[in-house]
């Protein structure tokens, strides 16, 4: 009987949820949703327990670079990636053209958040959202707007908001967007009425160039240069920022020359990577930040910059 109720709890749905019974009334004042239809939703819309245990995990102890970058660069990855790019040329060619950021960087995204569309989550966004917005108090304010979010998205685009499955934090599609970046970034990018990253890999394709451009990515520019410290380097900047609070002259008077002709004037960071013969050092500009708000994190950036370069290698140049 325990083990009855325990699962009846886990799956209850959010109608007589205080949280939930204020985000209907904010819901039906602020965007003009009908009460009694959200009302049925929030019952729709069940506690997951397996997705509370997700976020609740401890973050694994940070893996050294050399580690990272095997779970993420594969053959089967880089494979992946040349038979994604092929099957997906041209629209992969006019998002180039269309928002300056190179297919393979785009590819290279996809395969890591979704294994080219493989792995997009089993969990409904709806349940997910709802769990996180009403039951996980840490994050209430971050789920709650991305659960509004999600609400507005599938109305306006005439989706049933029970259907869509995504990550057990709500992130969805090929690109792994959550509801916010959806309605910000998201493009109909072959003009059909429907901005589906879904199931239509020309929108998933245009929505993560535009991602990227939206945040600045600056087209022909280098992403990261090799630096070799100085015996007298500053230690004190390595890592200090993912934000580009120096530019790469002041880097080089610190101790950090660039191996490779970037312009002084650049903003730049400087970071180090674990490799197994020892520590690498490298100076991230522009374009390595902006794949930092895709996922805010040195080893993700690199992963998908080093994933990019092998799948470019593996096409043998192929355009």
């Amino acid at each position: 009987m325990g083990i009855m109720l325990a699962a009846c709890a886990q799956e209850a749905g959010h109608e007589d949820n205080v949280n939930a019974q204020a985000f209907v009334d904010y819901m039906v004042a602020e965007h003009n949703f009908d009460r009694d239809q959200l009302m049925m939703l929030m019952r729709e819309a069940k506690r997951k327990d397996s997705i509370l245990k997700a976020i609740k995990r401890p973050a694994e102890k940070a893996k050294p670079w050399y580690e990272y970058r095997k779970i993420f660069l594969t053959p089967q990855s880089i494979a992946g990636g040349v038979d994604f790019w092929d099957k997906n040329a041209k629209a992969l060619s006019d998002a180039e053209k269309k928002y300056g950021v190179p297919a393979e960087m785009i590819v290279a995204i996809i395969g890591i958040e979704t294994r080219y569309g493989g792995n997009m989550g089993g969990y409904r966004v709806l349940d997910a959202l709802a769990t996180l917005a009403f039951d996980y108090p840490r994050r209430a304010k971050f789920f709650t707007k991305e659960l509004e979010n999600y609400l507005i998205l599938t109305r306006d685009q005439d989706i049933d908001p029970t259907t869509l499955k995504g990550s057990y934090a709500g992130a969805m599609g090929y690109g792994q967007f959550m509801p916010s970046s959806y309605r910000a970034y998201a493009v109909d990018f072959n003009g059909d009425g429907h901005v589906d990253i879904w199931t239509d890999t020309e929108d998933a394709i245009g929505s993560v160039a535009n991602y990227f451009a939206k945040h600045g990515w600056l087209p022909l520019e280098p992403v990261v240069v090799l630096t070799n410290p100085r015996p007298n380097a500053d230690m004190t900047v390595v890592n200090d920022s993912l934000d580009l609070k120096w530019t790469v002259g002041e880097l080089a008077e610190k101790g950090f020359p660039t191996t490779a002709q970037v312009a002084p004037d650049m903003p730049a960071n400087v970071f180090s990577l674990e490799t197994e013969q020892g520590k690498q050092y490298w100076i991230g500009l522009n374009n390595f930040w902006v794949i930092t708000r895709y996922n805010r994190s040195r080893l993700y950036a690199m992963a998908a910059y080093d994933l990019a370069q092998e799948i470019v290698k593996a096409r043998g140049g192929r355009s």
